[in-house]
């Protein structure tokens, strides 16, 4: 059976840690792809994301351009918010038939799964794997993809308003099109 996995996202912006651990993910579970999936709004998030939707997909696009192994998916950003993963994984699972989905997530996530909408039934469609960056011992039972990397979207924001350098933290096409769309300059 084919396998791939679903990252979903908020990618405000997307940097090089998402794209190693995305890789690390696809080498180590043997992925055909990673569907990379951009959220308008988490619901158990208590912000929005700062950049809009069509920026946040062009900066992923960018980020994976030429890479078959990544797939960018705009299904959350076509439906109204919130975003819940069960949807986006009922609309992937209806064209990826006879598949193995994983679910990547990120550490800090884990702690709130249970509140995911249909979590339950969510459970037994996908096989989450965690997106550990902190080297952390973990609290969970789920298989843990780990590179400690201490890049985050929150710090290259904080770093763009404070007119430093992000280069090396993000890829240079996404740096770009921050640039070009003058975002993060407040904080």
């Amino acid at each position: 059976m084919k396998k791939i996995a679903i990252y979903g996202g908020t990618f405000d912006p997307v940097h090089h840690a998402h794209l190693i651990l995305a890789r690390e993910a696809i080498e180590t579970l043997g992925l055909e792809k990673v569907i990379l999936v951009p959220a308008t709004i988490s619901p158990l998030k208590k912000t929005a994301p700062v950049a809009s939707g069509e920026v946040r997909l062009a900066m992923l696009r960018a980020a994976t351009k030429g890479d078959p192994a990544f797939e960018v998916d705009e299904c959350e950003l076509r439906r109204p918010p919130p975003s819940y993963t069960i949807n986006t994984v009922e609309e992937i699972r209806r064209r990826e038939c006879d598949t193995v989905i994983y679910c990547l997530i990120g550490e800090d996530n884990v702690e709130q799964l249970p509140q995911w909408r249909r979590f339950a039934e969510l459970e037994r469609m996908v096989r989450f794997v965690v997106l550990d960056r902190s080297g952390k011992q973990p609290t969970h039972s789920y298989p843990l993809i780990h590179r400690r990397i201490d890049i985050s979207a929150t710090e290259i924001r904080r770093r763009v308003a404070q007119n430093e350098s992000i280069r090396y933290l993000v890829p240079e096409s996404v740096d770009e099109i921050i640039q070009h769309e003058k975002l993060y300059r407040e904080h």
